[in-house]
Formats: C-alpha cells, structure tokens, sequence
C-alpha cells in the first residue's frame, strides 16, 4: 500500500504540479487549498505525511501545523514545511514550531521525494522499535498474575485496545480490526497513557508486558 500524502498550498499551480509528480513518484496525494480546508481533510484521513506551505490566508503553516501537533494521532506525523520563506531565521521558526523538514520553492521535485522516503522510513523505524520491543520482552520470564487491570480501572475496550497496540498495530490498523474510527481509538489510546503514566507507544507496549496487563503470545492470522 502507497503512503498516503497530504499537501496544503494555496496555490493551484504548485498544488497541480505537486501532486502530479507525487503520485507519479507512486504516492497518495489528498490536496488542500489552503489550511481551514487542510484541518477538514484530516478529520476525514490518516496521512503518513503532511507538506504544507507557510503563507496562506487565515490560517498561516505554522498555526496549522500547532494546530495538527496538538492531535494525538498526528503527534509523530511528518510534516515538511514547502514555502518561499527561505531565510535562515524563517527555518528556525520552522523548525521550532515542530516541522521535520524544510523545503524553499521552487524546489527540487525529486529531492523533495528523497525527503519524503527519509521522513517515511524513521516513522517505520519507530514502529519497528515498537514490534522488536515486544519480541525482547517475550523472552523475558512471564510475570506473576496480577490485577493491574483492575488498579488501573480499564474498561474492557480499553484493555483490547492495549493488546492490539502491544501486538505492534498502529490506530488506522487497529480501527480497521474493530470497526470502529480511526479517532475514536485516538481518544482510547491518549487515556491508555494518562493512566499508565507513559508519553509513548513504546513506553506503553513496555510498561503494559512489564506489568502483565496484556498476553505476551504471539498474535495468529
């Protein structure tokens, strides 16, 4: 399955050529006219990465991208800044408001795609990270039977939720399994880390094994 793409620019001409060559280069483009639009369209997908301008009308890269951070699923989305802004004092603020990377227009198409397989790649490592921990912890000896569950008061959707995330499924993956939206796990996950006390996935797939809160046996297709 192709990564999945979201690019905001309001203008047409960029947008047009962007994506044309995107797609060619094998990617799913979802194209916004500008951030009120982009914000829309991330309430209806999951992109793998966004590329967004800086100088649009209303709603500027910056606040959308405060905006996008600010929502749990897309707190370790890739998200590239494509913009004419290209001083170095333009790249800091880039940066600092939280972007991975920073493209000046007009710039390369294909280095832009370089960037983008870069940025891809780390977010697959990541979960990489996520599958190796659960199978490190899986040799470790099994932990006595505890309630943990019950001092930790998970409701029953909550306590599947955590197996699945412990079993290496991302949100969209897991929504998929459960028929259910790919925000409505968000919400499910978000309060998995405020009860458990963690600031990651991986922080929770350790601490949930640790704790013996989930079945460390390997999922069956």
């Amino acid at each position: 399955m192709s990564a999945h793409l979201l690019l905001v620019d309001d203008d047409p001409g960029i947008r047009l050529a962007l994506q044309a060559y995107l797609e060619d280069a094998g990617f799913s483009v979802t194209v916004a006219r500008n951030a009120i639009e982009g914000e829309e369209l991330l309430k209806k997908h999951q992109p793998d990465l966004v590329i967004t301008d800086i100088m649009m009308p209303q709603v500027d890269g910056y606040r959308f991208l405060q905006k996008l951070r600010a929502l749990p699923r897309f707190r370790q989305t890739p998200v590239i800044f494509l913009t004419a802004k290209g001083q170095t004092a333009d790249r800091i603020q880039g940066y600092r408001h939280g972007c991975d990377a920073y493209m000046a227009k007009p710039g390369d198409p294909e280095e832009l795609v370089a960037i983008i397989h870069n940025l891809l790649e780390r977010s697959r490592q990541i979960q990489s990270e996520i599958v190796g921990l659960l199978a490190e912890l899986q040799q470790r000896p099994a932990p006595l039977p505890r309630q943990s569950s019950v001092e930790l008061d998970l409701t029953p959707r909550e306590q599947q939720i955590l197996q699945l995330v412990c079993e290496g499924l991302m949100n969209k993956e897991i929504a998929a399994r459960l028929e259910r939206s790919t925000r409505n796990v968000e919400k499910y996950v978000s309060r998995l880390l405020v009860k458990t006390g963690t600031s990651s996935r991986t922080e929770l797939v350790r601490y949930a094994i640790e704790q013996g809160l989930v079945s460390t046996s390997r999922p069956t297709n």
